[in-house]
């Protein structure tokens, strides 16, 4: 099976919102989704602040990444972040993901980038295993934290 690879253009929002939804359905976490076309028109496309590459086989696309730029301080250099990872369930074990993988490892090598990090459903044991696979390390020392709209309004001050 051929692979190559595109990266979304205005106008893709539709197709990356249905990767997202996807995903999160996957995920068991669809009711989270309020991303909209026209959030993502905005910042991918106005803002550019994040890219998404489209994995397409027989003129179809049939997973794709959403990724940005990080830095780390340590390093001294920028990373590549990979946000979303998707491949469509009657693509899986065809090598798409691998393919994925590796493109994005080759554009932070070519971008001169230090890292390459995403994180991963602590019960995903089968992207677990995939990952584990490539060389990648859980880093078991570290605790993902967020804020989510309440607390980001209440520690920025302001009433919500």
């Amino acid at each position: 099976m051929e692979i190559t690879f595109r990266s979304a253009q205005p106008g893709d929002s539709p197709l990356i919102l249905s990767f997202i939804r996807a995903l999160a359905d996957y995920e068991h976490m669809l009711d989270e989704v309020s991303a909209t076309v026209e959030l993502l028109d905005e910042w991918l496309f106005e803002k550019h602040m994040a890219e998404v590459i489209f994995a397409v086989s027989c003129g179809e696309e049939v997973g794709f990444a959403l990724f940005f730029t990080n830095f780390s301080t340590f390093v001294g250099t920028p990373g590549l972040y990979l946000e979303d990872l998707y491949v469509k369930p009657e693509h899986r074990g065809l090598g798409i993901g691998l393919a994925i993988m590796r493109k994005l490892a080759r554009t932070a090598q070519e971008r001169g980038y230090g890292r390459f990090e995403w994180a991963c459903l602590d019960w995903n044991e089968p992207s677990i295993a995939f990952y584990r696979s490539l060389g990648a390390e859980p880093m078991g020392d570290w605790t993902t934290y967020r804020l989510s709209v309440e607390a980001l309004h209440k520690l920025a001050g302001e009433k919500k």
